[in-house]
């Protein structure tokens, strides 16, 4: 088996490279990715693409088709990961994780892989009310990057490709340890808050409901995806990636960092406006999909795991919010030593060429 793993050396791809190799020992493991963040672990344990048989670095938007030849399964996790990046790179946003992806799942399509595994987003439901959101309720989405992720969807759905099944993992929002941290996400923020400052401070009234998975079980559904036949769900499937007992409202994660973290004070914005972004998720299509493959960390072993981690990892002071775990301040570190154009691409490529 041959998987092609894009923007591995992320936050969630060294989790899934390290997953997929554990599960197929005797495969080809392909990993693509530009390297804006590749310097920045927080362990001290082996370099996670050491598990790899091969990385080659490189811009989405410019990716060879012959990277594709033999390929069995593509894992696409690359992407402008966030919504502040996506504000801030909005063009960018959309070249990368919509019109690059499309033309990565036809050039695919075109090299006979037979499965396609994109790692789409809840934030697609972006503020909805009345209950947990279904794959067929109405979106919502209220940024560039949940727009980019709605973009490829449909772009996936159209794409002629009877030969190879497609699944978009519509992913609750991550979270959890890994050797690449990001802590520009609400769970991981609360941790390391708790850590550093001995306080989590809610910036909304914590009633907000957020669908969470860790990333190591984000790994185990990317694995039932890169085999996925059309039987399980039909040739292109759209699917939310999660349980439905990590709906939580933000609240509840403070209270669950506070309880891991003893002496950690929870102070909560009451008169905080509103927060747009709340939704509950249903996650009964994929429970009933992929039975052997269902998320198996509970809260308490994530927040665990992430309060282990963030004591042993390095690089993480007391200014961790602008530290390079919240990825936006690596891109504008980048940009401001002239090491990326505005569009995001390495400028020496463009003098390499010149």
């Amino acid at each position: 088996m041959r998987i092609l793993i894009t923007g591995n050396m992320g936050y969630v791809g060294p989790v899934v490279v390290a997953h997929l190799r554990a599960r197929f020992p005797e495969a080809e493991l392909i990993g693509y990715d530009s390297g804006f963040f590749a310097p920045h672990l927080t362990t001290d344990d082996p370099f996670p693409e050491r598990l790899l048989s091969r990385q080659v670095f490189g811009d989405m938007r410019d990716l060879s088709p012959c990277l594709l030849e033999g390929v069995d399964a593509v894992v696409h996790l690359a992407a402008i990961s966030n919504d502040p990046m996506g504000k801030r790179f909005e063009a960018p946003t959309i070249d990368i994780n919509q019109e690059a992806s499309l033309r990565l799942a036809a050039l695919a399509r075109d090299a006979g892989v037979a499965n396609f595994v994109f790692a789409s987003s809840c934030s697609v439901y972006g503020f909805a009310e009345g209950g947990p959101r279904r794959e067929g309720d109405a979106l919502n989405p209220l940024t560039a990057y949940a727009r980019s992720k709605i973009g490829t969807e449909e772009g996936l759905h159209a794409l002629d490709a009877p030969g190879m099944t497609i699944t978009c993992l519509r992913f609750a929002t991550a979270c959890g340890m890994s050797p690449r941290l990001r802590l520009d996400l609400v769970l991981n923020d609360f941790v390391a808050a708790a850590l550093i400052t001995g306080e989590v401070k809610v910036l909304s009234d914590g009633t907000p409901w957020r669908p969470l998975i860790d990333v190591a079980d984000m790994a185990r559904a990317i694995e039932w995806a890169c085999g996925r036949s059309p039987e399980q769900g039909g040739r292109c499937l759209s699917v939310n990636a999660g349980s439905d007992r990590w709906n939580y409202q933000v609240s509840e994660l403070a209270e669950a960092v506070a309880r891991a973290v003893p002496g950690t004070q929870v102070s909560i914005n009451r008169d905080a406006p509103p927060d747009k972004r709340s939704y509950q998720v249903d996650f009964t299509l994929f429970r009933g999909l992929a039975p052997d493959h269902q998320p198996r960390l509970g809260l308490e072993d994530s927040v665990s795991r992430l309060r282990d981690g963030i004591l042993r990892a390095h690089d993480i002071g007391t200014d961790f919010r602008r530290s390079d775990a919240v990825r936006l301040f690596t891109l504008e570190r980048h940009l401001e030593a002239e090491r990326l154009s505005p569009d995001l691409r390495w400028r020496m490529a463009e003098e390499g060429a010149a």
